[in-house]
């Protein structure tokens, strides 16, 4: 499975609100600046993050984005589902109707698949922002 740029660029959002967590808002021009994501991509990400229930925002002078979780609570596999969606390399494993697949039942793959999702899906669920910023 490979991380789209956009979901790459909302991680890394994601990141600097878990590193400003502590001291307030967040303006988009300095997380633009401090995690390299052109501001019109970070404009629409942290919308879509607002609207997950993931971030939120406040307008005005000492407005900003701020992380609604505890960067302790939030892991990586949280983010990266809300954009991207299942983390299973192929569609059989996430749960979708193999309708179309001749292997149906069959397919030797199917338990390295599983294997593959499980291992992915401990990582990522295994690894927090506090993690991530307590690395930093």
């Amino acid at each position: 499975m490979s991380v789209s740029q956009k979901c790459q660029y909302a991680l890394r959002a994601v990141l600097e609100l878990a590193k400003r967590y502590e001291t307030g808002p967040a303006k988009i021009s300095e997380v633009a600046e401090a995690q390299a994501i052109p501001i019109r991509f970070l404009e629409v990400i942290l919308n879509q993050l607002k609207q997950g229930g993931f971030t939120d925002s406040r307008r005005g002078k000492e407005g900003g984005y701020t992380l609604i979780r505890s960067p302790r609570e939030l892991t990586v596999g949280d983010i990266i589902r809300f954009v991207e969606g299942p983390l299973g390399p192929v569609e059989c494993v996430n749960g979708k109707p193999m309708d179309k697949c001749p292997l149906r039942g069959d397919c030797i793959f199917f338990p390295l698949w599983e294997r593959v999702k499980n291992a992915v899906t401990e990582i990522y669920d295994s690894t927090t922002f506090q993690d991530l910023v307590d690395e930093e």
